[in-house]
């Protein structure tokens, strides 16, 4: 659906481009406003030319919004705090008291040894 309303948007585009060069421009500007016969003299012609590119224009703001609202509609919502996706919480291992082993005995030798990390750390300043 998305590819059809691009096609007709860009060939709004290129009409409308068309159309617009062919209008006679009223300030003369650049000094190409010239008298005598030409092809887009009369009043009539000018009419259906502005008539024209008013359609046109219409037709060019609405495929832009519906183009707009469908690319809204594949939106997916992210967080730029988890760049990684949802993942599960860390569990905390069971704090074992100083001197005491998981048996329950007490252990003089030696503390237990801190959790590895699962994460690169970041550095702190003291």
């Amino acid at each position: 659906m998305q590819t059809v309303i691009i096609v007709i948007h860009l060939m709004v585009v290129l009409a409308m481009t068309g159309l617009v060069l062919l209008q006679r421009s009223e300030g003369g500007g650049l000094g190409m406003g010239g008298g005598g016969g030409g092809f887009l003299t009369s009043r009539g012609t000018s009419n259906v030319l502005t008539r024209s590119t008013a359609i046109l224009a219409a037709i060019f703001f609405g495929t832009s919004l519906i183009l707009s609202i469908l690319a809204g509609l594949d939106r997916k919502p992210t967080s730029i705090l988890n760049p990684g996706g949802p993942t599960a919480p860390l569990s905390a291992p069971a704090s074992i008291p100083l001197g005491t082993s998981r048996t329950g005995g007490a252990d003089q030798t030696q503390p237990p040894a801190p959790a590895q990390p699962t994460e690169p750390q970041v550095p702190r300043s003291q």
